[in-house]
């Protein structure tokens, strides 16, 4: 998913939703009713983002974090991952031995916040309504395969796919697929500004200043139906501008607890010296950060500069200098932990290998210095992005190989300009849609990418994603999930740096934390509590 923290910056034109708080959108501190929980996410709604929560444009992972809170999908990642299990439905099963149509069954007397029910042609209307807006920054991709849906009856749909995709049932478990109402969300506009209905575990509330979410208050809702257990009647989303003030929040009690995002400082602060009343809580996870590369801008265009910078680059040095324990090295585009993995990049290049990068350049007749500017943003990724960029710029140019420079740029700025192709090389991270190794190839590799890369193969396109897809067993799929990862080491069309590891820490008395950040970022509020922490 474009998931990519999206963490919009004012503009020209914004729009004006006034949304009225709720309970404590107006209180002080963690000692009220809500349990509150802090974002350095921001969520804007302007000209270029005028619909934060809705469905067929959000794909980011912190206004996902807020869909999964009110909007409910047919099918939802269980607590400790794994296979995805029905929520809003009852029963979900291919009835093909193609993986080609996929059915399913909702549960009765589902209804909408409102009161209102819940049918299969709901379902349809909302699938049809992203497919139909296919917002150029929106999810469609994800649903691209869906050929057509049928409601079959009041309480059956059926998802006709263009190709075997067992990989289906994930993507029903994505915001992207949220069930909304006909009577709240016309099926060819997006719907403007920060209002979200739906029939998940609560309603929401927002609190907006200047345009901007200050807080999210969400109530349980009484009408939900579904697979997820409430652990609390009200919880609070409050966003900050930066890590240091909502860790001071947090250890002066104002809230009770931080999801996303942790400074790499304040994870080494919280691991050894926490303040009082406060403990950190380590968790997986599957973030992933990389260098891009428009492989048709002339100064990457031969693969051997891409190569090259692939055997010079220090991962292990990059974490240590910037994000200690918050990282770990990552060799491939598929994280350690997701079945199918393989070290392709170090079983190509080795780790840190200047003679290997010279070799690479002299063969391919390159003139060194290579001249290449890095470009990142710097107001999406949280703060130790720019720290990251002149620390690679540090340990490229000492190799003597190449003249790198920095640049930065708001997201506003940086995101259009890389999918126009303005940018040689480019940092970007991904937060999967789904814990499966096709969600961490297929956005890059396949045609109309999230990155919008020239880079093609014919073999990954026609052979190996298709053939990944159709297997039930994911651990069949690995021969060609492997290939494709070795693919990547050879051609480096993405270059992956590191892997991100999960923390959230929480005040003394809040229970659930464990569980409250699953491994693909997503908030789960209903597990948190209130009772005798363990």
């Amino acid at each position: 998913m474009n998931r990519k923290t999206m963490v919009l910056t004012a503009a020209a034109g914004l729009l004006t939703p006034t949304l009225a708080a709720c309970g404590t959108a107006t209180g002080g501190g963690a000692g009220s009713g809500a349990i509150v929980v802090g974002t350095t996410d921001r969520f804007e709604a302007a000209e270029y983002a005028p619909a934060p929560f809705d469905p067929a444009y959000a794909y980011d992972a912190g206004a996902w974090n807020v869909l999964r809170q009110t909007v409910q999908t047919l099918m939802h990642t269980p607590r400790a991952g794994g296979q995805p299990v029905p929520e809003a439905a009852s029963d979900c099963r291919f009835t093909d031995t193609g993986n080609e149509s996929y059915r399913c069954t909702l549960r009765p007397g589902l209804k909408f916040a409102s009161g209102d029910p819940v049918t299969a042609k709901d379902v349809k209307f909302s699938i049809d309504r992203v497919l139909t807006i296919k917002d150029e920054n929106g999810p469609s991709s994800l649903l691209a395969n869906i050929d057509s849906v049928e409601a079959k009856a009041a309480d059956t749909v059926v998802f006709h796919l263009k190709t075997p995709d067992a990989t289906f049932p994930y993507k029903l478990s994505t915001p992207a697929t949220g069930i909304v109402s006909e009577k709240n969300y016309d099926a060819k506009k997006l719907r403007e500004g920060f209002a979200v209905d739906g029939s998940g575990p609560y309603t929401m509330k927002a609190e907006v200043k200047n345009n901007q979410l200050v807080r999210a208050v969400f109530s349980k809702n009484p009408n939900y139906k579904g697979d997820l257990k409430l652990q609390n009647d009200k919880a609070e989303l409050r966003t900050y501008a930066d890590s240091t003030a909502m860790g001071r929040a947090l250890a002066e009690g104002k809230i009770h607890m931080i999801s996303r995002t942790l400074s790499p400082a304040q994870i080494s602060e919280f691991s050894t010296k926490p303040p009082k009343g406060v403990r950190l809580t380590p968790l997986s996870g599957l973030e992933i950060r990389y260098l891009g590369f428009n492989t048709d801008a002339p100064v990457v265009k031969d693969k051997a500069v891409r190569q090259a910078l692939a055997a010079a680059v220090d991962r292990n040095a990059l974490i240590d200098k910037v994000y200690g324990k918050a990282a770990q090295p990552l060799y491939s585009l598929v994280p350690t932990t997701v079945t199918g993995h393989v070290n392709s990049f170090f079983n190509k290049y080795g780790a840190a290998n200047t003679a290997k990068a010279a070799g690479l350049l002299k063969d391919a007749g390159i003139k060194t210095p290579v001249k290449l500017t890095l470009n990142y943003t710097n107001d999406h990724y949280g703060d130790g992005t720019a720290a990251e960029f002149e620390a690679l710029k540090a340990q490229l140019n000492s190799t003597q190989l190449f003249d790198i420079t920095v640049q930065g740029s708001d997201w506003a700025d940086f995101r259009p300009a890389q999918k126009k192709g303005d940018h040689a090389a480019y940092g970007l991270g991904w937060f999967p849609d789904y814990p499966d190794a096709d969600n961490f190839l297929a956005p890059f590799l396949e045609q109309d990418n999230f990155l919008g890369t020239p880079y093609a193969n014919a073999t990954v396109r026609t052979r190996l994603l298709p053939d990944s897809r159709r297997a039930a067993d994911r651990n069949v799929a690995v021969p060609a999930i492997t290939e494709m990862q070795d693919i990547v080491a050879e051609d480096v069309p993405v270059l992956p740096l590191w892997q991100g590891k999960q923390y959230v820490a929480a005040r003394d008395g809040i229970t659930g934390v464990e569980w409250s950040v699953n491994a693909i970022s997503d908030l789960q509020l209903w597990e948190l509590g209130r009772g005798v922490s363990g």
